[in-house]
């Protein structure tokens, strides 16, 4: 019922985590992706000689970093193969999207993991506790509550208890 910190996840798999607002860019590159248009970059796994590291961007808020760093991690505990280059010949962000479609189910499991998604349903939480409790946005507690199906779970165990009347 814990948080995790994908910060420390990253450690233990020795992945070095690097700040987009740390890197030796220029100026106006740096605040293109930190002030300007923030949303098109959240983070990225980069592949680095037998390893990888990841780069986030520092200025988004803590919750939107927890999920960008449970996403990016999600490819590492996933073993996800990634080529060397994020945007093909045109310039496109290239991705797998089986391997993206995985890394958010296993992001989401990283985050608010199904067995605690049941028991806070059962618990009545609402998405703006669970979001609170294990510090992620309400969008990302909402999608994960749903998508675990544990509100429909702890329905339908409330409606067998109150029917069999124990």
């Amino acid at each position: 019922m814990d948080a995790l910190d994908p910060w420390r996840l990253a450690e233990l798999y020795g992945v070095r985590v690097v700040a987009l607002g740390a890197l030796p860019l220029d100026h106006s590159i740096r605040e293109h992706f930190r002030s300007v248009r923030p949303q098109v970059f959240s983070g990225a796994l980069l592949p680095h000689r037998n390893g990888a590291f990841i780069v986030e961007n520092d200025a988004h808020p803590l919750a939107r970093r927890r999920s960008t760093m449970g996403h990016e991690m999600a490819h590492v505990v996933g073993e996800h193969k990634f080529g060397t280059s994020l945007v093909n010949e045109r310039g496109c962000r290239t991705a797998d999207k089986v391997q993206e479609d995985e890394a958010a189910e296993i992001s989401g499991e990283l985050l608010i993991p199904f067995e605690a998604a049941k028991r806070l349903a059962r618990q009545k939480a609402t998405d703006t506790e669970v979001a609170l409790r294990f510090g992620v946005s309400l969008e990302l507690a909402r999608w994960r509550m749903n998508a675990t199906g544990a509100r429909l779970i702890a329905r339908r165990a409330n409606s067998y208890r109150r029917a069999s009347g124990n």
